[in-house]
This record gives structure tokens, sequence and C-alpha cells, in this order.
């Protein structure tokens, strides 16, 4: 059995995830982490940018916005990732059952906990009038979709019976629905890059050649092929957790695939079969990486590049906060302060000369956010952040 013990997996990923060696584009990126997390649009924009030779946020936005060479879904988790437009179909395809599925079965349950008579049957004309809407509305935004027709603008409570209730047009919960679906797609926000105001637009006008999704057990194998071939080796569940499918999904889509075992210093893990070659070693790196980072939150198995400082860099949920790297393991966090600028704080002996490369990086990266602040969003602050801050 092939070894790849945690010097090799760090090599990996630092090669893999292009962070050893940054590259040109955001597609290439994108490529490089299979899929970047972006329920958070400035986690998603900062993680392309760390990865970038020359980082250019308008490059970012004519990838998404104008080239729509990528595209946010609602896939895995009920999370917003950015992915390679052609792999979109494979994505929602890949999660119609654990995500669209699940979606729509809990906005029944909503309606059907409000005054409304034959909830489903007035759910299922909701949800045709919102279909019909979005191809003529052409980029929109929540509220024109609840104006566009009386029956999207009935508003249904949320969490009734708790501090957190409210009440929200059926729009903006069919939104959520439709975009799991595929149907909508969210478009430039609102503001800044940084902004969580999106618009929306129909999939069929926003990105027309998107016309076929494959069957769900050919898109989840699609996907643990791009996911392996960029995460490997790892184990099973580590799969599971970033898809949030079942354990009988994640076992057939790996069985679908040439694999091999490997040993790993912790265990036994997966390849693809035509990918036990060992990673030459890479010039020296550190990297700055956000919140909810692809490379941070790409294992459930962490030990071997997180070590002993999860309690440090992720907040009480399991959420990654920014995270200082070196050579392929987590060495400390970092924060965004109020006015803009950038701490980092170091859990780990890095030495002078990564130290000060460290800290030439958090002033690189003050330089490009020019003022921006970005709080914690689809997430909490991480202890580091909340020292850096006070």
């Amino acid at each position: 059995m092939r070894r790849f013990d945690t010097a090799e997996r760090r090599r990996r990923l630092g090669v893999r995830h292009a962070l050893a060696a940054p590259v040109g584009t955001p597609e290439e990126v994108t490529a490089a982490v299979t899929a970047l997390h972006s329920t958070d649009p400035a986690s998603m924009m900062l993680s392309v940018l760390a990865r970038m030779a020359e980082p250019s946020v308008a490059e970012v936005e004519r990838a998404l916005y104008d080239d729509r060479t990528l595209v946010r879904l609602l896939v895995m988790r009920r999370t917003v990732f950015a992915v390679p437009a052609a792999d979109a179909g494979a994505y929602l395809g890949a999660t119609r059952q654990s995500v669209a599925e699940s979606e729509y079965r809990k906005l029944v349950a909503l309606v059907a906990g409000s005054a409304l008579a034959e909830p489903e049957q007035w759910l299922e004309r909701a949800h045709a009038a919102a279909l019909a809407a979005v191809d003529r509305l052409g980029v929109f935004s929540s509220a024109d979709l609840a104006a566009s027709d009386p029956l999207l603008a009935i508003r249904i409570e949320i969490s009734a019976g708790t501090r957190y209730a409210t009440r929200q047009s059926i729009a903006s919960r069919l939104l959520t629905v439709m975009s799991a679906q595929g149907h909508v797609v969210r478009a430039r926000p609102a503001g800044t890059w940084a902004s969580t105001q999106f618009r929306w637009s129909s999939m069929r006008q926003w990105l027309p050649q998107l016309t076929d999704v494959p069957d769900a057990e050919e898109a989840r194998a699609l996907v643990a092929r791009r996911w392996l071939a960029r995460f490997g080796p790892a184990r099973p569940e580590d799969l599971k957790w970033w898809t949030g499918w079942t354990k009988g999904h994640t076992i057939a889509a790996l069985a679908r695939l040439a694999t091999a075992e490997v040993e790993l210093d912790d265990g036994t893990g997966l390849v693809l079969a035509d990918d036990l070659d060992p990673t030459p070693d890479p010039e020296p790196w550190v990297a700055l990486l956000p919140a909810l980072d692809p490379t941070t939150m790409g294992w459930k198995h962490r030990d071997w590049y997180l070590g002993p400082h999860a309690d440090q860099v992720f907040d009480t949920n399991g959420n990654a906060g920014p995270t200082v790297w070196k050579d392929g393991q987590i060495v400390g966090g970092w924060a965004i302060r109020d006015d803009g600028t950038v701490a980092v704080r170091l859990l780990t002996d890095v030495g002078a000369e990564s130290a000060a490369a460290i800290e030439a990086r958090a002033h690189d990266l003050e330089t490009q956010l020019a003022g921006t602040v970005i709080k914690a969003r689809a997430r909490g602050w991480s202890p580091v952040e909340h020292d850096l801050r006070d």
C-alpha cells in the first residue's frame, strides 16, 4: 500500500490549492479548490485573491458577472458555492435530493403552519407564479419578485414562537428553493463586492448553456472525482462531510471511481488510482486565508494541517475564521479591524523569515482592502479575531 505521510499531504495541499504557486485567473483558482465557499461573498473574494499571482477584484467580477465562467449555486450542505459554470449541472444534480427537495419540504411545512387554506396547493400556485415571473423580470430583487404577483407578496411567519420570529414574503422563501432547484441564480449584488444584497436572474437567461442536469448518481460521481483530485488522499467521511450526502450516497459515488487505498499517518485514505505520484517540494510559502476558505474547510479530519489550534481559529459552531498558513499547516489567525487594518497573531514559532513574509502578506491584504471592513457573516468570530479586534 502506497504511503502518504503528513509531509506529503501538506505538499499536495500547497501545490494543488494554488498556495505554493499562485495562478493567473479566478477560473484557475476555482479549479484548484473545486468550489469556493460563497455564502459570504467577501470570504469568496478573499479566497480567490489569496491565490492569484496578480490579485484583482475586477477579474473576479468579470468571471462571475460578465463572462459567467463561474456561477454561485446553493448546493452542498445548503451552502452557496461558486463553481465552474461547466460543472453547474453536476453540482445541482448531486444535491437535488439533499438540498432542493429538502428545502421544498421545509417550505411546505412553513406554509402549512400558516393560516392559508389548502397550503400544499397554495404553494404549488405560488411556485408556478414565481417561475413565470423570473423569466420576464430580468435581473431583480426579492422585493421585485414579491411585487410581480399578489400571490408572491403574501407574508408567512418564520420561527413562530421563538425570539427569532419574523414574517417574510413567500417570494423571499421561494428564491431559496428555486436557487437550489437551479431555476434562479445570484447575480451581481447591489453595492460593493462585499455586499450580501444579491440580485437574482433566471438561470435560463444567466447561463443558457446549462440545459441538462445529470442524474443524481452520475452527478455525485463527477463531484466526488473533482473533490478527490484536489483534496485526496482523504477518507470517505471527509467527502461525506464536504458534500452533506448520506453515507450510502458517498460510498456509491466513490464506487463509481477508480480509487486506491493509501496509508496515512493516522489511518487509511483514498486517492484516484492514477494519482499516486509524490509531490516535489515546492518553494517555502505563506498565506492568509479568509474565514470559511475551501482549504481550511475541505476535510472533516483536520489534525494534519490544523494541529492544536482549532479552539483558537474556529468558532463554536465549527466554522473556520481567518487563518495564517505556512507550508501546508495553520500557524495562526488574523482579523480585519473596524478601521480597515489587518492584524495577525501567530500561534506557532515560524522563524524570523517566515514571520516577516506573513507580515508582508498582511500589509498587501490591507492595501487590497483599501478600507473595506468585513464582518463575520454566516459564522461567529473566532477567539483570535475577538482578541485582535478588541
